[in-house]
């Protein structure tokens, strides 16, 4: 698969970047997709959370009535769950929310997700590009040039690059990260995913594994 090459005003350098079959154009599974997403989505949760069960709450153990002869339930417990102020029955407690995701359903995934970007055209390959000093306007004026400024964009960079990175922090529909931080939710949640020229061979090479 062919794809023009832009340069950072939009405009088309001349030169096309050949996108791998094997990467970009395979018959998507969404099931692989759907378990690396839940995954990722389960590894932001803390699981931090927690209440208070009968067993930790500060109270009476006196039983509160006699067993029989009220002509109402018995109790024995102002702490247990049925009673205002008393303990919460099967509350949540803190619990670890990650699971075990092979690395080829992983991989399957991240193919997946990148040939569906590629059969929306959602996928733009630009030139390489550097800015000599971290400023948002920088970042901006590419966005403009190539129509980005009103949609969530995904900037995938060949190797780190402070100066780009620092410029795009500020913005919020825009994320720049680098090929071996590509994920299936990071690739899914942007409208349009902008490859740089360098990245191209960094990312065919972890998925072609």
């Amino acid at each position: 698969m062919e794809v023009a090459v832009l340069d950072i005003n939009g405009k088309d350098t001349g030169r096309k970047a050949n996108l791998s079959n094997e990467v970009f154009a395979i018959e998507p599974n969404n099931h692989a997709v759907y378990l690396d997403v839940k995954q990722y989505l389960a590894n932001q949760r803390q699981g931090t959370h927690k209440s208070k069960e009968r067993a930790e709450i500060s109270g009476s153990t006196r039983k509160i009535k006699k067993q029989k002869g009220t002509g109402t339930a018995r109790a024995g417990s102002i702490k247990s769950g049925v009673f205002k102020g008393g303990g919460r029955m099967f509350g949540p407690r803190p619990r670890n929310y990650s699971f075990k995701l092979n690395k080829n359903v992983k991989r399957l995934a991240r193919k997946s997700a990148l040939s569906i970007k590629a059969g929306e055209q959602s996928i733009v390959v630009l030139e390489d590009f550097n800015f000599e000093t971290p400023k948002t306007k920088n970042f901006t004026a590419v966005l403009k040039a190539l129509n980005l400024e009103n949609k969530k964009s995904l900037f995938v960079l060949g190797a780190s690059n402070n100066n780009v990175y620092l410029s795009s922090r500020n913005l919020q529909g825009s994320e720049v990260i680098t090929a071996s931080e590509l994920n299936t939710y990071k690739i899914l949640n942007a409208s349009q995913v902008v490859v740089l020229e360098g990245a191209l061979e960094g990312i065919e090479t972890n998925l072609s594994k």
